[in-house]
């Protein structure tokens, strides 16, 4: 029989499946070809699951259920508040662009949003094995779908089709890892891994070599280099609105992942990890930003400015532990949190414009599309110059602060390697600031190609207010913030 706390550890996500499953029905109901009724469902389900979760961090409390299989603590539950925020937001963005191309005939887009949203939800509560790996499917499946959904675009398909076999690979990987894991271990539940791990009987070499599989698979669903040729092709071949969701909501769970297996079930293995992720962090940034740079296309470029921004996030986790202590952790681990939510707040309020400016028959994706923004729309241009200037790591803006707090992590261990990979991090964000500040260039000085003026709905122009402001807030005011990530990894890994 199930107990009544493990009931109390799901019911944000009980909510969402009903509510998901309720919307689906639904929508075969809805006449409208907006879909307002679907769309104002879903928004509300959101709100009210995010709202959820953020009572549940606030208190502060870790709860296990299902026989140690789930767990609701206080990283996990902000890491879903922000997914559920990041999912509405992206929705509220991608409604108008997916009506112009009519992929707004039925509800999926809605309902397949919900369900990967789930997936994440299950991935970031999940303490075993196998309901971590039945939250990514999850998540994964239901991208796969989103990506095809504008059925007679070719481009789409393509991508869709890339995403759908190298996706399969990656999960192979990961899959892979996690039985070797299990085979040495004898055991799917996180804490007995740990355990396992930690009393030295387990055949080193075997863990070593399940460790390079589950890295690689890990590697992948954030994007990094070498496992990052899916990154570029599906964030130009999708419909930028379901790039959105693929750039945004799904970089919680796939750090919130990266935290489960690697710090709360392998943390023994740090010595071994931390290598590898180094090496991952030193190509994302290099090859991220060099590739970056000669990109004439804005998504393929958001593409490669993504890979640097995770290769940024790597490096949050690399100091964790230092010569065999755990002292630097929390402070490593939520800077590396602080950075994801600020990279995701930032990247909803980019592809938020270039969605506003693509209209019916014209995507905007090309840099050049946005020349003279500044003269045709002067407060789109201003939004997008803060979300650059944010990426660049540029004061006094939020991403200047969370590049600051992942770099003061890798200083203060005070090892020379850490110090050097530091000043590595901030010559290739040099490099990086290029490629920002070229886009700022052409929507301040070159001429416009059109002297059409940027429209859009109340809804958009009022999250995209909120959205600009809270990147220029939090570089201001970070505080709030790095407390509340510092926080909840301390109450997590103390749980």
């Amino acid at each position: 029989m199930i107990d009544k706390l493990s009931w109390i550890t799901i019911y944000p996500e009980v909510i969402l499946l009903a509510m998901a499953s309720v919307i689906a029905l639904l929508d075969l109901g809805v006449s409208n070809p907006r879909r307002t009724a679907t769309y104002l469902l879903t928004v509300i389900t959101l709100a009210v699951v995010a709202g959820m979760q953020a009572l549940y961090a606030d208190s502060g409390q870790t709860f296990y259920g299902f026989n140690g299989m789930v767990v609701s603590d206080p990283m996990g539950n902000w890491l879903k508040c922000f997914a559920s925020v990041a999912v509405l937001v992206t929705l509220v963005y991608g409604r108008p662009y997916a009506f112009d191309r009519g992929m707004l005939r039925g509800g999926e887009m809605f309902t397949l949003s919900l369900f990967a949203l789930l997936g994440m939800f299950v991935m970031i509560s999940g303490n075993n094995f196998l309901l971590i790996y039945l939250g990514l499917e999850l998540l994964t499946l239901s991208s796969y779908a989103l990506v095809a959904l504008r059925r007679d675009h070719v481009t789409s398909s393509e991508a869709a089709m890339k995403y759908f076999v190298l996706g399969a690979l990656a999960s192979g990987f990961l899959l892979y890892g996690l039985s070797m894991l299990y085979g040495a271990t004898g055991s799917l539940d996180l804490g007995q891994v740990f355990k396992a791990v930690g009393s030295g009987q387990v055949d080193h070499q075997v863990l070593v070599f399940a460790l390079v599989f589950i890295v690689a698979g890990l590697a992948f669903k954030l994007g990094v280099v070498p496992f990052h040729m899916w990154v570029p092709d599906v964030y130009h071949g999708a419909p930028t609105s379901v790039t959105l969701m693929i750039g945004g909501a799904p970089k919680f769970a796939a750090f919130a992942i990266v935290i489960r297996l690697l710090v709360e079930g392998l943390l023994p293995l740090a010595i071994d990890w931390q290598q590898m992720l180094l090496v991952l962090s030193v190509c994302s940034l290099l090859i991220g930003n060099l590739v970056g740079v000669v990109q004439t296309n804005l998504k393929r470029m958001l593409a490669y400015s993504t890979i640097s921004q995770m290769g940024f996030v790597l490096l949050g986790l690399i100091p964790g532990v230092v010569n065999g202590t755990t002292l630097p952790a929390a402070n490593a681990y939520s800077s590396a949190m602080f950075y994801v939510v600020v990279y995701v707040l930032t990247t909803l309020a980019t592809f938020g414009v270039i969605l506003l400016l693509a209209r019916e028959g014209f995507e905007s994706e090309e840099i050049s599309d946005l020349a003279g923004l500044n003269q045709r729309s002067p407060f789109y241009a201003a939004v997008m110059s803060v979300c650059l200037f944010s990426m660049a790591g540029i004061p006094p803006l939020a991403g200047f602060y969370a590049k600051l707090s992942v770099l003061q992590a890798l200083v203060t261990t005070g090892e020379t390697a850490y110090i050097a990979l530091a000043i590595f991090a901030v010559m290739m964000s040099l490099i990086g600031a290029f490629y920002y500040l070229r886009v700022v260039k052409v929507m301040y000085f070159d001429q416009p190609l059109t002297a059409t003026t940027v429209s859009a709905p109340a809804d958009v122009r009022i999250v995209m207010s909120i959205n600009a402001a809270l990147i220029l807030l939090l570089g201001l005011l970070p505080g709030g913030l790095m407390t509340l990530c510092a926080r909840a990894i301390v109450l997590t890994l103390g749980s």
